[in-house]
């Protein structure tokens, strides 16, 4: 089963990816990305990818036909760390992590291709705009898909929920296996 967190803009989703990565003991693979700021300000997204590669996602400084409000996304770089490290994480990880399917990363085909053959093997913990139509709206109700909506009530009670669902999700999904439907 894939879980996707969603919730507006700060509200603590890839602080949780960041968690279940530090609290499972499944082998992962994938990416996580954060904000950069320099002197209090917003400057762009970094991108990291489980296995240690960092790169630049997005900024105000990176000139690109593919923009998102001010910031200019590094498409290439994109697809040589980040939708290469999910790739990787299809064959030979037990969770894959993608953090996240949105409007700078919906920019790249590659990803959009690569993000379809994850959530076929159901083993995917990721973060997901919030709202949307069209690719998100088809990944939100496609099948074997469970969305928890983060929001301040529930992001600490999430945790431990998300720690037992990526382990449920695991059993039968291994790396070689599309999901545990296939198993009969």
């Amino acid at each position: 089963m894939n879980v996707l967190l969603t919730g507006r803009p700060g509200i603590g989703k890839t602080t949780l990816i960041k968690k279940v990565i530090d609290m499972t003991s499944l082998s992962k693979g994938g990416f996580y990305s954060e904000e950069i700021r320099e002197a209090g300000q917003r400057v762009g997204f970094s991108l990291t990818t489980l296995d240690g590669k960092k790169s630049m996602l997005a900024g105000l400084k990176i000139r690109s036909p593919y923009r998102v409000g001010r910031y200019g996304v590094d498409i290439d770089s994109f697809e040589a760390i980040g939708v290469e490290s999910i790739r990787k994480a299809i064959s030979t990880k037990e969770l894959i992590v993608i953090d996240e399917i949105g409007r700078m990363e919906l920019f790249s085909k590659k990803f959009r291709d690569v993000v379809v053959q994850a959530l076929k093997t159901g083993r995917v913990l990721a973060t997901i705009k919030k709202g949307g139509g069209g690719f998100i709206g088809e990944i939100k109700s496609g099948k074997d898909i469970i969305v928890l909506e983060v929001n301040l009530e529930n992001r600490e009670a999430l945790l431990s929920e998300l720690i037992k669902m990526v382990a449920d999700s695991a059993i039968g999904g291994r790396p070689g296996r599309t999901n545990q439907a296939d198993r009969t």
